[in-house]
């Protein structure tokens, strides 16, 4: 028999189906499986998407899981949201870090509650939302979710607003589904107003970081060129674990897209991968494979919403469908890896008024 060292050297290789399934074949794995030290140690070896979108033909929220190799999209696997997701009187999708998904809404006259969901293994924990006193007329809703590794695996599901967020009240960071997560940092785009030289006002654009392990926020300057463009043609996302930012203009009816990373991590140093166009107006850039193909929503003759993959080394868009059509603006796109984290949770389990809006994972 293999000495116990290495058995826990193959496991932290097993994807968690197979490590859910080897828990009832001895004590010592069970025990190994459960642990706090493996649980929060364990990461996937395989890249997953979780697609999100309203089916065109029965208008209803599909969700699916899809490999991101080079098999992209055949394995895929439809996803069923926590029963208390679905009774939920309406929720949206805040983002996803380490694999799990983090969502925000309402039961009836219950107080709002975030839902943090293991894609993996389908395990689920409740937290209910916090409202700080801020006084009226000075508090404007934002959420970002992380977990935080580097201390004990804590998530944290951060609510800021005008007075506790940023050091400086000029800036306004941005809403639902604009936030990332790389390498330890919550992202968000934002827009600070300042005075200019006559007296009026301009603003500029920039990203506002929360460290996760520190719990300080810093600001991140983006090139001149996009620290002026309109906000809306903005966007950051994830991808091989960089925070990129993409600009998007219209011209002559394509729609032409600009890729920028943050260099090694190093804040203010940002340099642009490449530059893509789509034949259409109506294009809008999803998500990333991890190999950096954009995914990219686009609206075909009959007016539905197809997802297609851009291709940067050949320089062409993929254009077979990937088999998810869609209404409306729907499509949403967020990568994970398989995690064991929530494992040693109670199911459904509900973590109430967490002020500083942290849930450290039980020791």
């Amino acid at each position: 028999m293999l000495p116990f060292e290495i058995q826990v050297g193959i496991m932290k290789r097993v994807p968690v189906k197979s490590l859910i399934q080897f828990r009832p074949v001895c004590k010592a794995w069970n025990s190994l499986i459960d642990s706090s030290d493996f649980i929060a140690g364990y990461s996937g070896q395989v890249q997953h998407l979780l697609l999100s979108y309203e089916n065109a033909d029965k208008f209803q929220n599909k969700y699916f899981s899809v490999v991101d190799d080079d098999t992209f999209p055949q394995q895929r696997d439809p996803l069923t949201l926590p029963i208390l997701v679905k009774m939920l009187k309406s929720f949206s999708i805040i983002g996803s870090s380490h694999g799990l998904l983090c969502l925000y809404g309402w039961f009836f006259s219950r107080t709002d509650m975030f839902v943090l969901w293991n894609i993996s293994t389908r395990k689920a924990v409740v937290v209910d939302h916090y409202e700080p006193d801020v006084g009226a007329g000075t508090y404007v809703s934002v959420m970002g979710f992380g977990v935080c590794r580097e201390t004990s695996c804590r998530f944290y599901v951060k609510h800021g607003g005008l007075e506790n967020n940023p050091s400086r009240k000029s800036i306004r960071l941005s809403g639902l589904g604009s936030q990332v997560v790389v390498n330890g940092f919550l992202n968000w785009l934002a827009t600070d107003t300042v005075v200019t030289i006559d007296g009026g006002f301009g603003s500029y654009n920039l990203i506002v970081s929360f460290d996760m392990t520190s719990e300080e926020f810093r600001e991140v300057n983006l090139p001149q060129s996009l620290a002026h463009q309109p906000r809306y043609k903005l966007s950051i996302y994830k991808l091989m674990e960089s925070l990129v930012v993409l600009e998007h203009g219209v011209e002559a009816n394509n729609s032409i897209f600009g890729v920028w990373m943050m260099e090694d991590g190093v804040p203010n140093s940002f340099s642009k991968l490449f530059t893509f166009n789509v034949i259409t107006p109506h294009a809008t850039v999803r998500g990333f494979k991890k190999t950096s193909e954009p995914i990219i929503k686009i609206i075909d003759n009959d007016h539905r919403r197809q997802l297609v993959v851009y291709e940067p080394c050949s320089k062409r868009i993929n254009n077979d469908n990937l088999g998810f059509d869609a209404v409306n603006f729907s499509f949403f796109v967020y990568p994970y890896v398989d995690t064991l984290l929530l494992l040693d949770q109670r199911d459904l389990l509900i973590y109430n008024q967490v002020k500083r809006c942290v849930l450290q994972q039980r020791k």
